[in-house]
């Protein structure tokens, strides 16, 4: 593989516009066809083998006009409602396509406020783009002309992803600053910048085709651009490293591009087929909005990857000496020595070596204290009630609170089966009387079937409402009747993620020990790695439940107050951190084990790879913590908790586990690390991951 990354590299370099003009090529087509056929993401809440889902198909079947996705259309007046204006509004809303039940104005105490409820018969991955927020703004467009307030909840409001871009932008920005710090030239800092764009140009086009041929979460591509983004200036910086490192030895341009794709290049590919093959964990959480954050992310990394072995060379190549800084190209001589002296982190590397006992017990003290707020972690699926009070569908979820109850914006669609449960009266009768229900709404009835509507007195996201649910199922409601709704849905999201989590957890990580035991031949090193790697990801969610979970951390983010963390987020989290940490383990490991190999010393090598690799890893963290916390700032809560998470957990993995674990357990073991029995030797493939160059490179410090 080295060999032929090489190859590769080197033609690049030498004829950088024809490379060029392919990715332009490329683009263009994807574009064009992304244009011409593309789709629009959206949620899918389908839960297979639930209750909920029992209960929506039994819906679709008896019901069908009260079994698709619903809408809620509040309206809100300095004084009463006219009722006239509010007839008209509901005559609007009726004849909107796939309408198909709306209800009669719900009005609140003082009278000015009402609530009107649609339901329709296609589930919410039906509507393109957003047809069904359009018709429904249309239908209210004159009450909002007279002055009133209307504002629009339910699941086709809250189905609406709109992008702002300016986390995309702060994290570009940021970037650009570290890029520049780090490699001392504004061309070879704007060279992962373009690599990083031109790969998640193809990967958006991409994502919008497989959202035409699936359901694509709404989420799922500011996911992806996170991650992409993140990994391919990583990416693109670690091949530009290792060209400028060949450029300062003396090798040309091209002999230089060709050495960091032979070496650097299959790293890259290393690490990225890492994340991609953690990304199939995300299959195993059984959901099919869950898979599709694996589908899109897989196509950003894959696409950003394959960019930076082809374009980073290339650019390179027509760079020539540009790369380098100023006062390099005016001397040489000079510029060699000074790269040629012990680095910092060498210098760390050894004081570390020197007491790693207690650098060990220090860094795990540390990341105790970071994970142990996890043990309170409560999740929920986002809702109106987590967005910014900007939103619609907050300032909706807020009026409905306020003038109905917290639980008018979750309740619990019960679907009877009459043949079953021919006494519907004394059901309803019974629900009025458990403790919880606010309001039992007469049951609307066809010849087999019948649908009662529940309001808990507390919101969706109150603990005590999916107490209520579950002993509703438990204890109070009988063969044939089964809850559904999107509340109902949403904890079943939840248990199912929660029973999954474990199951994913154990996929990923014995894939990664499968894989660095065999890169490595080292099963210690790759034991070793994967506690190092759980240990991250336990902080990222400690980090995450302690600013969402309360409110001063929440307030802190940009939300008005605390909330759960999103049922989403866990698998996600690890699945993609774990995947980013070996990208970071793969980088190091790669240049230890080379000096292991050459040197024998097991010590040694650990501060001599430290040094060659810590300050481009360092550079890549920065970058990527950046990226991070600019995504961060995204209007979208579990965009911003991801955002935070990923960001803590880069940040804990590039100082705490890098720069103090690593070499203070390697120390302690010594030559163990590199132990394997004679048996697995027989077994494992022989794989370098990191050919070695036909002229030695300095090391960076």
């Amino acid at each position: 593989m080295s060999r032929l990354l090489g190859r590769l590299g080197g033609a690049a370099a030498a004829h950088p516009w024809r490379i060029i003009g392919a990715w332009v090529i490329v683009l263009v087509a994807f574009t064009a066809l992304s244009a011409g056929f593309g789709g629009t993401p959206h949620d899918d809440y389908n839960v297979p083998g639930t209750e909920s889902q029992a209960g929506t198909e039994f819906l679709r079947k008896h019901l069908p006009e009260l079994a698709g996705t619903d809408a809620r259309v509040v309206v809100h007046g300095k004084g009463k409602v006219d009722p006239a204006t509010l007839e008209g509004l509901r005559t609007r809303l009726a004849a909107m396509p796939s309408a198909g039940d709306v209800s009669q104005p719900r009005m609140s105490a003082d009278g000015d406020t009402a609530l009107i409820a649609v339901r329709y018969t296609i589930p919410v991955t039906d509507f393109e783009g957003t047809t069904g927020m359009d018709a429904l703004r249309a239908a209210a467009e004159p009450l909002v002309r007279e002055g009133l307030q209307v504002e629009f909840g339910g699941q086709v409001a809250e189905n609406i992803s709109a992008p702002s871009g300016t986390a995309e932008a702060v994290g570009i920005v940021a970037a650009l600053f570290i890029l520049v710090f780090a490699l001392g030239s504004v061309i070879a800092a704007g060279l992962p910048l373009i690599v990083a764009i031109s790969g998640l140009g193809v990967a958006s086009a991409i994502i919008a085709l497989l959202a035409k041929a699936t359901d694509i979460s709404g989420t799922a591509p500011t996911i992806a651009t996170m991650v992409g983004l993140g990994v391919g200036i990583d990416y693109a910086l670690l091949l530009v490293a290792r060209h400028v490192e060949g450029l300062r030895a003396g090798l040309s341009p091209r002999e230089a591009a060709a050495a960091a794709n032979a070496t650097a290049g299959a790293s890259v590919i290393v690490a990225g087929l890492t994340v991609l093959v953690s990304l199939f964990g995300l299959r195993l959480a059984t959901l099919p909005v869950y898979s599709s954050f694996g589908y899109a992310t897989f196509a950003a990394v894959g696409a950003v990857m394959l960019a930076s072995i082809t374009l980073v060379p290339a650019l390179c190549g027509l760079a020539g000496h540009r790369v380098l800084p100023r006062a390099v190209r005016k001397g040489t001589a000079v510029a060699r020595d000074t790269v040629a002296r012990p680095g910092l982190t060498a210098r760390w590397a050894a004081l570390v070596g020197r007491r790693p006992v207690v650098a060990a017990l220090a860094s795990l003290l540390v990341l105790g204290v970071l994970s142990a707020p996890v043990l309170g972690m409560r999740t929920w699926p986002q809702d109106a009630g987590s967005q910014p009070t900007s939103n619609t569908t907050r300032q909706a979820y807020d009026l409905t609170s306020a003038e109905f109850g917290a639980g008018a914006n979750g309740p619990l669609v019960i679907a009877v089966d009459t043949a079953k449960v021919p006494d519907v009266d004394g059901l309803v009768a019974a629900l009025r009387a458990v403790p919880g229900v606010a309001l039992v709404a007469p049951a609307a009835r066809t010849a087999d079937a019948a649908v009662i509507l529940v309001e808990p007195t507390t919101g969706p996201q109150d603990e005590r409402t999916t107490e209520l649910l579950n002993r509703l199922r438990a204890d109070v409601l009988p063969d044939g009747a089964l809850v559904t709704g999107l509340v109902a849905v949403f904890a079943d999201i939840s248990d199912r993620l929660s029973d999954r989590l474990w199951i994913v957890v154990a996929f990923v990580v014995a894939l990664s020990l499968l894989l660095l035991t065999v890169l490595f031949r080292a099963p210690v090193v790759a034991v070793k790695a994967a506690i190092m790697n759980l240990l991250s990801v336990a902080a990222a969610y400690g980090v995450m439940t302690a600013v969402f979970q309360t409110d001063a951390g929440a307030k802190a983010v940009g939300l008005p107050h605390s909330v759960p963390v999103s049922s989403w987020v866990p698998i996600l989290l690890f699945t993609v951190l774990f995947g980013l940490s070996m990208d970071y383990e793969v980088f190091l490991l790669s240049r230890v084990r080379e000096d292991w190999l050459a040197t024998g010393d097991a010590q040694g090598s650990v501060v001599r790879g430290l040094s060659a690799t810590g300050r481009v890893i360092s550079g890549a963290a920065a970058i990527m913590v950046a990226v991070f916390i600019g995504f961060a700032l995204d209007p979208d809560v579990t965009v911003k908790m991801i955002g935070v998470g990923m960001a803590a957990a880069v940040l804990v993995d590039a100082t705490l586990v890098r720069l103090v674990l690593v070499p203070a357990t390697m120390s302690l073991l010594g030559r163990a690390n590199w132990w394997l029995p004679a048996w697995l030797d027989r077994l494992l493939p022989h794989v370098k991951v990191e050919a070695a160059e036909e002229r030695e490179l300095a090391p960076v410090a």
